[in-house]
């Protein structure tokens, strides 16, 4: 998705990572001293007990069924109450750190840790992930089209996309990458687009309409086929790829033939269709860019700077003119995302193509290629990686370290702070690599915390889906779909709507299901929660029918009216979702 934009709690970011990190490592240190054995049967077990120790089949939900006194056991033998990756065990921390009395507790600051990984993944995601995208594209000088559907798509929808990656690796979870492509795609397209119409009614472009909801109308019926299947193969996992590159494939084709209509003769756009602004026009809108901190500050002439003074300028996140000029709540905001950001400009390079310098910092540049190696193998699998020993002597992290600071060296040497070196480019690959890493670093936390306040409240991992991780990744849609049609631009705002769900839904599915069948089998089992799952993707596909028909309809004439029913749409789905969740609407038995 796009730019999301998620706030920490009043503990300050390290304040709840430590403290999670010392309740997992109790947890760890408790199990060590009061796990029983597997097979060890448990002295003098009350009535009830039996399912217990004989529990490896049952799901972890039944935790809540059981005995306060019996849920630390009960998650510690249950191989369900396994989380798939991520470092810290949520499901231990809450069930075994914390007594039963301190449940609430354990629930508030894994809610508030739940809203800074949200944090993490926008302003990765908005800073660093797609500015380098951008940069990679300029380098292959791709052009606006192709970038726009590939690398723009990627960087916008990054968050959705590991979610899912995330959340299909395990078939436990898979509910949740379902119910959060589905229901972000539903939200986006009744509550956001609805909202553009309420807010500057407009006409729409026909043929990218057209063209958009056509294929999201494909992508969603061979979900329902899969879903009635209950099991993606390799087949259609790379069908939902090969869609997404005939999809592409498309874009180009009908901007060409559009550009050679226009060509020819076509009358230009009427005053209706605002001239789409330049790149630089963009940039000059939009404010600072990533790695803008202190652009203000710059002076007019150039002077020569010391390493040093380059290297405390550019990890400075603060533009202390904006900070005085801003209202209370921003700056609230922004000493929340500051821990964020100055790890990330510590650990990820940002290759800025519109700037003089492409953003070169010689002595940050040269601290990254030993840190941002040094993440990537710190993050892959959890660290299983860095912390392999090579021939059970040398670690891994030791080695990376290593070469790192020979490179960092030899950069540095035969580099000057002034001019960029011409393998510049390279380290917006590497940028790319690292806050990728850092992505779906914050996505497997993210999923792991999901399914655990889903166990502790007895929620299915569709409805989280469909409800938090939904609207956690779509908010920054929200608000810069609605910013572009406020500013003039409502018909760029409402394609982005249609055109960026896309790319999360054959993407997120395909590339999930494929990455699963790499280390498994080559079948992925969905293992649908009945009748919920059922609505989610029905209501999806019948807001994409209603939009299809009642903007064709009105000659593409789009008005408050239309936003309204969207909105309603969406709240009685969302009224239908969750009272399918509480069994009060279920399937008859007959």
């Amino acid at each position: 998705m796009g730019q999301g934009a998620v706030g920490q709690g009043a503990v300050g970011p390290a304040g709840v990572l430590s403290l999670a990190g010392v309740l997992s490592l109790a947890g760890v240190l408790a199990g060590d001293s009061g796990a029983q054995p597997a097979g060890t049967p448990l002295p003098l077990d009350p009535p009830g007990k039996d399912a217990l120790s004989h529990g490896r089949g049952l799901d972890c939900w039944e935790v809540r069924k059981h005995n306060s006194s019996e849920w630390c056991r009960f998650v510690r033998s249950n191989p369900d109450c396994r989380l798939e990756g991520g470092f810290l065990d949520y499901l231990e921390g809450v069930f075994c750190v914390f007594p039963p009395r301190l449940l609430p507790l354990a629930v508030t600051l894994y809610a508030l840790w739940l809203l800074y990984l949200f944090i993490i993944l926008s302003v990765t995601a908005e800073k660093f992930f797609c500015p380098n995208l951008s940069a990679i594209s300029t380098n292959l000088k791709l052009s606006h089209n192709v970038a726009g559907v590939t690398f723009l798509a990627f960087g916008n929808g990054a968050p959705d996309v590991f979610s899912a990656v995330v959340a299909f690796s395990n078939p436990r979870t898979a509910g949740l990458a379902i119910g959060a492509i589905f229901g972000a795609g539903v939200f986006v397209t009744t509550v956001v687009a609805g909202g553009i119409a309420l807010v500057k009614p407009f006409t729409a472009a026909s043929r990218p309409f057209l063209r958009d909801v056509i294929f999201y109308m494909v992508a969603v019926f061979l979900t329902f086929v899969v879903l009635y299947f209950g099991r993606i193969t390799l087949g259609e996992a790379l069908g939902y790829l090969g869609l997404y590159v005939f999809y592409v494939f498309t874009v180009v084709l009908c901007t060409w033939i559009h550009r050679r209509q226009r060509g020819e003769g076509l009358p230009p756009p009427g005053h209706w269709e605002p001239e789409m602004p330049t790149d630089a026009e963009e940039q000059e809108s939009s404010g600072t860019n990533s790695g803008d901190y202190g652009e203000e500050y710059r002076p007019l002439l150039p002077s020569r700077e010391t390493s040093l003074r380059i290297l405390r300028a550019a990890l400075s996140p603060l533009d202390y003119l904006k900070w005085r000029r801003k209202p209370w709540y921003w700056r609230l905001f922004k000493v929340l995302k500051v821990p964020v950001e100055l790890v990330l400009l510590l650990t990820v390079p940002v290759v800025d193509p519109d700037k003089d310098d492409l953003n070169w910092k010689r002595p940050l540049n040269c601290l990254h290629v030993l840190t941002s190696p040094l993440l990537c193998i710190l993050t892959l699998k959890s660290g299983a990686y860095g912390l392999y020993q090579i021939q059970g002597v040398f670690p891994v992290w030791g080695l990376v370290t290593l070469v790192g600071s020979i490179l960092a060296i030899i950069i540095f040497i035969t580099t000057s702070n002034e001019e960029p070196p011409k393998y510049h480019c390279v380290f917006a690959f590497l940028g790319f690599l690292a806050s990728a890493m850092w992505i779906n670093a914050a996505a497997t936390e993210l999923v792991n915390i999901l399914r655990t306040l889903g166990v502790v409240f007895q929620l299915s991992n569709t409805v989280l889906g469909l409800t938090l991780l939904a609207w956690g990744n779509s908010i920054g849609d929200t608000f810069s779909d609605l910013t572009m049609a406020r500013q003039g631009y409502p018909r760029m705002a409402f394609s982005a709507c249609f055109g960026g769900i896309i790319f999360n839904i054959l993407v997120g599915v395909g590339l999930g299901c494929l990455l699963q069948m790499t280390s498994s089998q080559l079948v992925v089992k969905l293992e649908p929660d009945s009748l919920l799952v059922w609505i989610l993707a029905g209501a999806l596909g019948l807001s994409l029918v209603f939009s299809f028909v009642s903007v064709t309809a009105q000659c593409f004439q789009l008005g408050k009216a239309y936003g309204v029913c969207l909105i309603l749409y969406y709240l009685a789905f969302l009224c239908v979702a969750l009272l399918t969740e509480f069994r009060v609407i279920r399937l008859s038995a007959g």
